[in-house]
């Protein structure tokens, strides 16, 4: 089950403010690019392009793999890409990895409704490394240096998402782990839409 993010937050609001925006400012932000004529943002997320509509007010794309962010995960896509090009900044990574619970907020993260489903990636992937690399290549992945075998997807163009994989064994099971790069929080400012890219991230793996 997908937990609903505050209503607080919600697209309506965000498409307002949005509308408010400078779009090139918005565009050196968040790293993306706009098309004046047509009123539309262009945003590469998971390694595929999608359009953000002011006029429309709508996110579309002409990639089939990006089909699963505007039915299943639609909610947790379109308020993680409207609050992300009204808050981000024109900063670079710091290239230190956190938890999500050790971001503001970030405790939530690893109970309740709110639990990050890492045990779906271990079930999954804890015996096969290259089908891991495999989906998340699907995905605009890169490989990274940590675990058995991990990689770094772009859930957003200044948010990149860590899934360190440790592969089971005779001794130990399967773990992962997710991790942010500490910048997120500049970018993000509430727990509820970093949960969201978490769980997208997951997602898109299985």
């Amino acid at each position: 089950m997908i937990v609903p993010i505050k209503t607080e937050l919600g697209e309506e609001k965000a498409w307002d403010i949005l509308c408010t925006l400078d779009p090139e400012d918005v565009c050196k932000r968040a790293g993306i690019s706009y098309d004046s004529g047509t009123t539309v943002y262009q945003i590469t997320s998971f390694g595929i392009g999608f359009s953000v509509s002011l006029s429309e007010k709508d996110i579309t794309t002409d990639s089939s793999r990006g089909e699963i962010f505007l039915s299943e995960l639609r909610h947790l896509f379109r308020l993680s890409v409207l609050w992300y090009l009204i808050n981000a900044k024109d900063i670079p990574f710091t290239e230190n990895l956190v938890r999500p619970h050790d971001i503001k907020g970030g405790q939530r993260f690893s109970s309740g409704t709110y639990r990050l489903p890492l045990d779906e990636i271990e079930k999954r992937y804890g015996n096969d490394k290259e089908a891991f690399l495999r989906r998340g290549k699907e995905y605009g992945a890169e490989l990274i240096g940590y675990g058995d075998v991990a990689i770094r997807l772009f859930p957003l163009p200044r948010i990149p998402v860590s899934i360190l994989l440790w592969l089971e064994d005779d001794e130990f099971p399967a773990r992962a782990d997710l991790l942010f790069d500490s910048s997120c929080e500049f970018h993000i400012n509430t727990s509820d839409i970093l949960w969201a890219i978490a769980v997208m991230s997951i997602r898109v793996l299985l």
